[in-house]
């Protein structure tokens, strides 16, 4: 697996990435995580890619609860069509493909990630992010 290649986007060039779960961003938002200051030590500032298919996710969870951030989300995100039928398959595939962990807390879905020799960063309960190789 090569790990963090750069990207170009808008004419940025990004040496790392993220890629965003629903259950990872609502972690984060809940714990009150500051993301740019708990990436860089980590990650430095990757670039934050969400799928379509998480963003619908996450729309549905703002409709119960509010405060979700989704504007910040999607403002400085990139965001990308995924043709899985499964959320969490889209996600791996984009993991392998680009080499860029995957932010969160699900424990199937660090477990799969792991099995394919994919990263993720997770929410730690000292409120921090933690990336797992």
């Amino acid at each position: 697996m090569e790990a963090h290649r750069s990207c170009l986007y808008q004419g940025v060039i990004s040496l790392s990435g993220l890629i965003v779960d629903a259950c990872g961003w609502v972690a984060l938002v809940d714990a009150k995580i500051n993301l740019d200051i708990e990436l860089k030590s980590i990650l430095g500032q990757p670039e934050l890619i969400l799928t379509d298919a998480v963003l619908i996710e996450l729309k549905k969870i703002d409709e119960d609860r509010k405060g979700l951030l989704l504007e910040l989300l999607t403002s400085r995100a990139r965001i990308i069509h995924s043709n899985d039928s499964y959320t969490d398959d889209g996600l791996i595939k984009l993991s392998i493909e680009t080499g860029y962990p995957v932010l969160t807390v699900d424990r199937e879905l660090k477990r799969r990630l792991i099995s394919v020799s994919c990263s993720y960063v997770e929410v730690t309960a000292g409120r921090t992010l933690r990336l797992v190789d």
